[in-house]
């Protein structure tokens, strides 16, 4: 008898993929390459500001220490570890964030990163901090703070308080997401004034170190409370009396917010014991176990994470086995796939990770004979465009994983949406925003990865981070590319007229010429990976053999409590595909 449910089904899919003929040395190192530099970023950015070693004489741990010291061991994986869209002299946006277990459940954890200016509010950070809460929004589990936030960095405070998404904006998302039923839980260290004191208060648990402190303003506000629209030796003095008053007993002490308010639930004197208490509210939270939603025993791919390294190219227009890619990702290397054949620019399907049932959509490469069929019968297609019969298949596939209330990864490798008249009449254009239709209404948390190239409209309708209600983080790697084109179709566009007209007119075109490959290289360098990390249009760029471990606290996060589910025996989706359940690739 089998201990889970559905067997023909979900138990005996077919595998995917191979044993790796001979690894492709040239393109490893050259990934592995990049994929050094990125490390080397994130570890210089970790480094500015105040060195660990003051902060620990100090007696303060770091906001690193505090996160590690915080999750269950192994299970930290940062996101936007690279965020600085500001370029902010402190190398980042003063925050440390990323998905980690916390007493066997899944976080969303932002840590004030106290090595830069004891965590202030810097450019970029509200933006950081929203985006945090839209994780924790999408896959419906906690968040938690680690909090050491001295305030706004005031000489740059119309960049931080101000705006639709300004630093105001985290504190109206905690209260959206207390309202849904997903508690917000803050350590708070160190002073907290002004901003500082609205991110200590607007969580749903408060957890004190008794040197912490919250308030409205600190002792610099005060001394500023009677402005005179200039500072004279009067007023300097009159500052330094406060500052040297607040320094001994600064406004809103654990005396006043434990013993008075009462908004401080526990005090500890030890940094770890606030720490601890965090562990133990998380472990009061509802959470499944999650072999209520398992659908087979987990198990590792078939096959080494780390042939992706040989199977996927660095070189953009060389293709590969799509197939080989999602065999190293999910478990068992098992696809149950959705309508092979037709769309056959798109692979869709149901996969298992750690024996949770996930959806994927994902590009194939390569030339596609006598297709698309809207262009007649020698018609030949690209891997990675995406054409009518594939857009109407997503939009299916996308609609029934909704109503199964079953979470999708998508797999970007895209050069755009077909283009021309026919193309037109094929109702693409229709069918793009069908399918961002389809993915708004489907309800269900997803995430993507640009597997290599995020181009044009194709981005946005694959399962991009655009879509606010549904996708939970985007992921970039090595090779991964995002424009709106290629810098050389970019250039054309931009410059194909002034060429004719100045060739017609009879004048030089170099210069122009030379304008064109200022842009094609301003495109490369503003695609390349760190700088997608660093303006946000991925959340982290992740080492090829790390994606699995992403995929599955995705999905160990969307099934911990989840907000709807539909019983196995009553879906649709699985039942819709099994005349494609006895192919062989």
């Amino acid at each position: 008898m089998s201990y889970y449910s559905m067997p023909t089904y979900f138990q005996n899919m077919l595998t995917v993929g191979r044993p790796l003929a001979s690894p492709n040395t040239e393109n490893e190192a050259s990934l592995k390459k990049i994929e050094r530099e990125i490390a080397d970023l994130a570890t210089q950015m970790r480094a500015e500001g105040r060195s660990d070693k003051s902060l620990n004489e100090s007696g303060q741990m770091t906001a690193s220490q505090r996160v590690q010291a915080l999750v269950d061991e192994g299970t930290w994986l940062p996101l936007n570890s690279l965020f600085n869209p500001e370029d902010n002299v402190e190398g980042s946006t003063a925050i440390v964030k990323g998905l980690g277990r916390i007493s066997g459940r899944w976080a969303v954890v932002v840590a004030s990163d106290n090595k830069k200016l004891a965590g202030a509010w810097v450019p970029g950070q509200a933006e950081n901090l929203i985006r945090a809460s839209d994780t924790a929004k999408m896959l419906r589990i906690p968040l938690v703070y680690v909090l050491n936030c001295s305030g706004v960095k005031l000489d740059m405070q119309e960049q931080v308080f101000p705006n639709r998404r300004g630093g105001g904006t985290p504190f109206y998302r905690n209260a959206e997401l207390q309202q849904m039923g997903i508690p917000v839980i803050v350590g708070i260290y160190g002073t907290n004034p002004a901003g500082g004191g609205y991110h200590s208060i607007s969580p749903t648990i408060l957890v004190a170190h008794s040197k912490a402190n919250m308030a409205v303003g600190g002792a610099g506000i005060l001394g500023g409370m009677n402005p005179k629209g200039y500072v004279d030796l009067e007023g300097a003095e009159q500052l330094i009396e406060i500052e040297e008053g607040y320094k001994a007993d600064p406004p809103g002490t654990v005396a006043v917010h434990f013993n008075e308010t009462g908004f401080f639930r526990e005090v500890y004197t030890e940094e770890l014991g606030v720490l601890e208490a965090i562990k133990k509210y998380m472990a009061q939270i509802p959470a499944y176990d999650l072999d209520f939603f398992r659908v087979d025993q987990p198990k590792e791919p078939l096959y080494d994470a780390a042939d992706l390294y040989s199977i996927v190219p660095l070189n953009p227009k060389r293709g590969y086995n799509i197939y080989e890619v999602l065999g190293r990702l999910f478990d068992g290397s098992e696809l149950l796939e959705y309508k092979r054949g037709y769309g056959p620019e798109m692979v869709t399907g149901l996969v298992k990770v750690d024996g949770l049932l996930l959806g994927v959509v994902a590009n194939v490469q390569g030339i596609l004979a006598n297709y698309p069929e809207y262009r007649g019968p020698n018609a030949t297609g690209i891997g990675g465009k995406l054409y009518r019969q594939g857009l109407v298949k997503m939009n299916e596939f996308v609609t029934l994983c909704g109503r199964d209330r079953i979470p999708i990864v998508w797999i970007q490798d895209t050069t755009g949406i077909d283009v021309g008249d026919e193309a037109e009449r094929a109702e693409l254009l229709g069918l793009g925003q069908s399918l961002i239709y389809s993915i708004e209404t489907s309800g269900v948390p997803q995430i993507e990865i640009t597997l290599r190239k995020g181009t044009a409209a194709a981005h946005y309708v694959l399962g991009g981070p655009q879509g606010n209600n549904t996708n939970a983080f985007s992921l970039g790697v090595a090779t991964t590319e995002i424009y709106v084109m290629n810098g050389e179709t970019a250039a054309a566009a931009m410059y194909s007229r002034r060429l004719a007209k100045d060739q017609k007119a009879g004048k030089d075109l170099q210069p122009v010429i030379d304008k064109m490959n200022h842009l094609i290289e301003d495109y490369v360098e503003k695609s390349k990976p760190a700088f997608c990390a660093k303006t946000g249009l991925v959340d982290e760029i992740v080492p090829l053999p790390g994606l699995r471990a992403y995929i599955r606290a995705f999905a160990c996060a969307v099934y911990q409590n989840p907000k709807s589910m539909c019983a196995f025996h009553q879906m649709l989706l699985p039942r819709s595909l099994r005349e494609f359940e006895t192919w062989k690739p």
